[in-house]
């Protein structure tokens, strides 16, 4: 139904005025009041915006350094295993599988994830194998974090020569 055309709703929306009569008070201030009573979310898009985009880019931020820190913890543990199996030939030393650990952990991630590589001849599920454990910091803010936090091991079964 239009009011000398003018829509009924847009007409209170503009004057305040149903039928007759204001809905509140004088005509302006109802419809002052009506704006209001309807404006309530006005300006709440661009906080909501930026909240929810905090929030997203916080939570983005964190699956990424999850991401990271299983790639330093798989590639230690490869480390470790590559250089188990260095030192597990018979013509080779403890020394040679930490030193090729060390290479492995420094070419792929950096110096400061290298400095403590340990081998040793252990039992290892009932035969001789060599066993090389790293340990190195815990990546929690990009590659920084507590050092020698994170110890993984890698396991070869030791050569002879008979």
């Amino acid at each position: 139904m239009r009011v000398s055309g003018v829509d009924p709703v847009r007409r209170v929306l503009r004057d305040g005025v149903v039928g007759p009569r204001s809905v509140t008070a004088p005509r302006g201030t109802a419809a002052r009041s009506v704006r209001a009573g309807l404006g309530d979310e006005r300006g709440s898009a661009p906080a909501e915006f930026a909240m929810v985009g905090a929030l997203l880019t916080v939570l983005t931020l964190a699956v990424l350094q999850l991401g990271l820190s299983l790639l330093v913890r798989n590639t230690l543990i490869d480390s470790a295993a590559e250089g188990a199996h260095i030192a597990a030939l018979a013509d080779n030393t403890l020394a040679d599988g930490e030193q090729r650990t060390r290479e492995l952990i420094s070419s792929a991630i950096g110096d400061e994830y290298a400095h403590d590589v340990t081998a040793a001849v252990v039992r290892y599920r009932g035969t001789a194998a060599v066993e090389v454990t790293v340990r190195a910091p815990l990546p929690l803010l990009g590659l920084f974090g507590p050092d020698r936090v994170v110890e993984v091991s890698g396991h070869a079964p030791r050569e002879t020569l008979r």
